[in-house]
């Protein structure tokens, strides 16, 4: 087994992961930052819809934008349409081309000065007095190789499916009721909306979750759906009712693509650092339950680890008490969005079809909010439906 010396090691290279390395690279870090698969972006598993927020991170490169948005439809289970746009905006978001995405960002990692790797996957970390000090990979880049890559700090951006956390001594477990298993087409010869995102609530269309049409241009989309892990089975899975919605639907359109995935749709529900350790992304559980987007959070926290890290790493002090600065940063920063959206979620969620209805009745238009957010959207659905959602309006306003 080979041994190698970084400052960090960043295991995962989708947006959280990325923007972390970059961040610490930026710092004067030495970073490693290593991909499972051969290629950063594919599979993709991402609707890939996104605030214009995601311009105080990033500047905005076209070649990875698939069409602008000006706001979003909502449908409720008997069709009420709820329009959300903002004021003054004729573009308020952008459906991504993640494969193009997440490779601009791995390569901003690159530039500034972390080392990229593909077809390297970790699959323990180093274990030193109670700390993490870095992981055990293999890697299939030329000839497969066993490495003990040792570091200063470990950042788990792996996902959903997070190995790095449960391996440093975070329980990430999540109950199925907590995750939305999920399918999706890109479809092409359809005809859509090229201007707004659609999503729809049906129990009969995605039981605990949602269907979604986000354009992407061309009279093509990402055609998708959501349900609760709970209601999933093997004689009922998200790719079976996606056949139904998308066939239902479009019924003369095709499918050049499938992506399967889940989405974790707990909040943040246990801790993001162990001594040596740092959580991002979907490991973090960085995902609003109620919309199920991370992107913008994943980068956001992505900026505030490789922020703390750098620090700790500097000051030679990376336990878990030094790196607390993160869960604090991103606690203030987007804690309570997430924390008011599984609230929202297991209101919302938890309705029948006729409660639901009237939800969405209350909704029922279009608003036009000063900004296109996550919270915008949240505090329409808590002045809208005040008697529902009172106990959430201390959380935002």
């Amino acid at each position: 087994m080979s041994e190698e010396r970084y400052d960090v090691v960043v295991v995962g290279a989708g947006p959280a992961g990325s923007i972390t390395a970059k961040t610490a690279a930026e710092r004067g870090l030495d970073v490693l930052l290593i991909e499972r698969n051969p290629e950063i972006g594919v599979p993709v598993k991402c609707a890939e819809g996104v605030s214009k927020e995601i311009e105080r991170f990033v500047d905005i490169d076209r070649r990875w934008i698939c069409a602008g948005i000006r706001g979003t439809i909502t449908y409720g289970p008997d069709g009420t349409k709820v329009i959300l746009s903002a004021e003054g905006a004729e573009e308020v978001g952008y459906v991504l081309e993640r494969k193009i995405f997440d490779k601009c960002l791995a390569q901003e990692a690159a530039r500034a000065g972390a080392e990229v790797r593909v077809r390297t996957q970790a699959y323990g970390v180093v274990n030193d007095g109670g700390y993490v000090k870095g992981v055990y990979a293999r890697t299939a880049a030329e000839a497969e190789e066993d490495i003990r890559i040792s570091a200063n700090v470990v950042v788990g951006a792996d996902g959903v499916e997070s190995q790095v956390g449960k391996w440093g001594g975070i329980d990430t477990t999540l109950r199925l009721a907590d995750v939305a298993t999920c399918a999706e087409f890109l479809m092409c010869d359809i005809e859509v909306n090229p201007e707004y995102c659609e999503i729809f609530f049906d129990d009969d269309v995605a039981p605990k979750g949602y269907a979604w049409v986000f354009p992407k241009g061309d009279h093509s989309a990402n055609v998708g759906l959501g349900i609760g892990g709970d209601v999933s089975s093997e004689t009922r899975c998200a790719r079976d009712y996606l056949n139904a919605f998308a066939g239902g639907k479009f019924p003369n359109g095709k499918i050049i693509a499938e992506m399967y995935g889940a989405v974790p749709l707990s909040g943040p529900v246990y801790e993001t650092v162990a001594n040596g350790l740092i959580l991002v992304g979907d490991a973090a559980r960085h995902v609003n339950p109620i919309t199920g987007g991370g992107i913008l959070e994943a980068m956001q926290g992505g900026e505030i680890a490789g922020d703390v890290i750098a620090k700790a790493v500097q000051e030679n002090d990376c336990s878990k008490r030094r790196l607390r600065e993160y869960e604090k940063r991103w606690q203030k920063e987007f804690g309570k969005v997430l924390n008011a959206g599984l609230k929202t979620k297991n209101i919302v969620l938890g309705l029948s079809s006729q409660d639901l209805n009237s939800f969405f009745h209350a909704l029922e238009g279009e608003t036009i909010a000063k900004e296109f957010s996550e919270r915008a959207l949240l505090k329409e659905m808590i002045k809208r439906n005040p008697k529902i959602l009172f106990k959430l309006v201390k959380m935002l306003f």
